[in-house]
């Protein structure tokens, strides 16, 4: 039997008695001999009580996070047609525009689809003539005019296929014979190249290049399951960018929905109010969650016990100087102190230190 529940036993005796309510003088008479315990455990000066108070600002420590593009910040480029690159223009870290040139590549696929495109537009052509002859001949009575409907069925078949011919054309854009240069759908930063020199790139690989825009960011802070009922979409936050000693006002934007199944944490996603120009993709940043004062109690995690598993229980002076168990419900517990969500109002009187004494069948919440 550790000390701490030696001690519970000789408190719940004829010491607690004065202290508890509900204990009767029976109740004294019938406690045990308590002739050899400490002399302080039989007084109230065994336990610490305080009045619980609303605590604002911060949600105990600092949450470690990273810096990361926003999904629609984020943009992969790949090629439309297999071919060999030739000529890589950037590199990571270079800031880009739109249209920017990024590598050169040549193909035979990349001839061929402007062969089809230069055919499409001579049959294209071609039908317009016929079904111009073919209207001119129905209205000088030489015609018939089911040529002429053939014809114009035609015309329309082939403007479809220059459509489509035209289309996969501006995918390669401009270029001699069977090259063609990869441009920069947007503008932003150049994050990552995965082209080398000869090798072939073809549109179910993987990504060439990705292109990053700097001014949309966000921070990541991986959260504790169990802290997440402290916080809430829209709830303030501080951001600490700790490379250059800067804070910044942020909020919650997001909850993620997975739960990591190896730490049990889940993503937080955060903006700043503000310009992001101070973050740059990878950083690591400091985040704070700050609480609502008027919405939030909290206790040092030693004053809240367990009682049959599953109910969390705390002691309460009332007017008269009795001590009382009340069920109370819990939130996060950070640096030593639990959030107290229902069950206690600002200003009452609760036993923080020596709880446990009072109650030998309870356990402590940590």
């Amino acid at each position: 039997m550790n000390l701490m529940r030696m001690c519970a036993i000789a408190l719940v005796g004829t010491a607690a008695c004065g202290l508890l309510a509900g204990c009767t003088e029976a109740d004294s008479r019938t406690a045990p001999n308590t002739s050899e315990r400490p002399p302080v455990l039989q007084t109230r000066d065994a336990l610490t009580i305080e009045s619980v108070a609303a605590r604002a600002g911060e949600l105990g420590d600092s949450i470690p996070a990273r810096v990361a593009f926003r999904p629609q910040a984020l943009a992969s480029v790949s090629v439309p047609v297999q071919a060999r690159v030739v000529t890589v223009h950037v590199s990571p870290g270079d800031v880009v525009s739109e249209d920017a040139p990024l590598m050169t590549l040549k193909g035979a696929e990349v001839a061929a689809t402007r062969a089809a495109l230069a055919q499409a537009a001579a049959r294209s052509a071609a039908a317009d003539d016929m079904l111009a002859r073919q209207t001119e001949m129905l209205k000088r009575g030489v015609g018939l005019e089911v040529e002429r409907f053939g014809a114009e069925i035609a015309a329309r078949e082939a403007v479809a296929e220059l459509d489509r011919a035209q289309r996969a054309a501006d995918q390669l854009g401009d270029g001699p014979n069977d090259q063609f240069t990869l441009r920069a759908p947007t503008s932003g930063v150049v994050t990552e190249v995965r082209a080398r020199i000869g090798a072939m790139a073809s549109p179910d690989g993987e990504a060439l290049v990705d292109i990053g825009n700097p001014d949309k960011l966000f921070v990541i802070a991986d959260v504790a399951e169990h802290e997440l009922a402290a916080i809430t979409v829209g709830q303030p936050a501080k951001v600490a960018i700790r490379s250059i000693g800067a804070t910044y006002d942020a909020v919650v934007e997001r909850i993620g929905r997975t739960v990591d199944a190896d730490q049990r944490r889940v993503p937080v996603y955060i903006g700043l109010n503000g310009t992001t120009k101070p973050l740059s993709p990878g950083m690591l940043v400091d985040v704070r969650l700050q609480t609502d004062a008027t919405a939030h109690l909290s206790l040092p995690v030693e004053a809240v016990l367990i009682k049959d598993g599953d109910r969390y229980i705390v002691y309460v002076e009332n007017e008269s100087g009795v001590l009382q168990p009340r069920s109370i419900t819990i939130g996060a517990s950070r640096n030593g102190r639990v959030a107290v969500t229902d069950g206690l109002r600002s200003g009452e009187k609760v036993v923080v230190k020596g709880a446990l004494l009072l109650d030998s069948s309870s356990e402590q919440l940590l």
